[in-house]
């Protein structure tokens, strides 16, 4: 009798470690999964956005209005527009913007307008 429960017991015993080893097992391999896919699914979501057309406006419209500030800014503050402006651009192709800002940009790397 004793022996028979110390068999049921050990068998429940095993299974739970059994459960707890392969749902270890499952979590880790979701994590090396996400570890290996993520960054990669990450690139092409932010590929895919800095193709669209509505990313594509607003970055020139947003350079469009910081235009617009720098011109009826005080001599002392476009300095720091100036560098504002370069840091947003920079990462941003200047083939894609209009010929205008593409000048205005120039200008500012050049020295200041």
């Amino acid at each position: 009798m004793v022996k028979e429960v110390m068999k049921v017991t050990g068998g429940v015993l095993l299974g739970i470690v059994c459960v707890l080893v392969l749902t270890w097992l499952f979590m880790g391999n979701d994590f090396f999964m996400y570890k290996f896919f993520a960054p990669k699914t990450e690139a092409v979501r932010r590929q895919t956005l800095e193709q669209s057309k509505s990313y594509n406006q607003g970055m020139v419209q947003e350079i469009q209005n910081m235009q617009f500030d720098y011109i009826n800014a005080s001599p002392e503050h476009k300095a720091a527009l100036a560098s504002i402006i370069l840091h947003r651009v920079a990462d941003y192709g200047e083939e894609k913007l209009p010929a205008d800002l593409r000048q205005f940009i120039n200008g500012l790397k050049a020295g200041g307008l």
